[in-house]
């Protein structure tokens, strides 16, 4: 009789066990047509796929033009850079200058009326959109006050600026030109003026020389001695023109 008793007591608690362990793996097992469910959080979040990032901004205009003037940096953004074609002269101060000038003068070289194999290479693949940009942006980098309305010259050398009529496209004094495609050439680096003046006179050179009719005709009447002189002058004077310190790496 206590055997049979034994033995029955065994089977329910044997019984008992196999119920609990049924349910529980119940509870853990997806219903039909349910996925599984997964116990690990690091595992789900690790399936949750990454937001996309949206479309970035474009470049504003400030940012464009930056990079337009960025090989112009390298020569006209360190004061006192100096050139060495056709020979050494400081490169010339453009802050400051007149738009529709500096814009002449990119297509000028571009086109080769300006012969200047360096600045040739650089004007050839600007568009004019590029051109403008670049001419606008540093029309307006330099801000400095108006100079003085006239200048008054030593007896000699306003001899040489009146044989020249300089005045009456410069304006009197030589920061006030009649219109936009005259350069400002008041305080301009006196030795890029040389080279400059020096330029008209040269004919029949394939990459040295400028062409251009009013100016030819103009200092062909200088000698070399006369040129510098006026140079020296005009370098003098009061300027609106600034070399900007700039760094390509911004």
């Amino acid at each position: 009789m206590r055997r049979q008793l034994q033995i029955s007591l065994a089977l329910m608690l044997a019984g008992s066990a196999f119920v609990v362990a049924a349910q529980s793996n119940a509870s853990s097992s997806p219903a039909p047509g349910q996925a599984p469910s997964t116990t690990n959080p690091g595992a789900s979040a690790a399936a949750t796929p990454a937001a996309t990032p949206g479309p970035q901004a474009a470049p504003g205009p400030q940012a464009n033009v930056q990079a337009k003037v960025a090989m112009c940096i390298g020569c006209h953004g360190i004061p006192g850079y100096q050139a060495t074609f056709p020979e050494v002269h400081k490169v010339p101060m453009i802050a400051g200058q007149n738009a529709q000038y500096i814009a002449n003068a990119l297509a000028a070289y571009a086109k080769g009326d300006r012969k200047h194999p360096t600045m040739r290479g650089i004007a050839l693949p600007l568009g004019e959109r590029d051109i403008s940009e670049i001419s606008n942006y540093y029309a307006g980098l330099a801000k400095v006050d108006p100079v003085p309305a006239t200048v008054e010259a030593p007896a000699d050398i306003k001899k040489l600026l009146d044989k020249g009529a300089c005045a009456s496209c410069h304006g009197a004094n030589f920061s006030k030109p009649i219109d936009g495609t005259y350069p400002k050439i008041a305080g301009q680096h006196a030795d890029y003026l040389y080279v400059a003046l020096k330029s008209y006179q040269i004919e029949g050179k394939p990459y040295h020389g400028r062409s251009n009719a009013v100016m030819a005709g103009q200092v062909k009447q200088f000698s070399h001695a006369e040129l510098k002189l006026l140079s020296q002058y005009l370098a003098g004077l009061p300027s609106e023109l600034r070399t900007v310190p700039q760094s390509r790496f911004r």
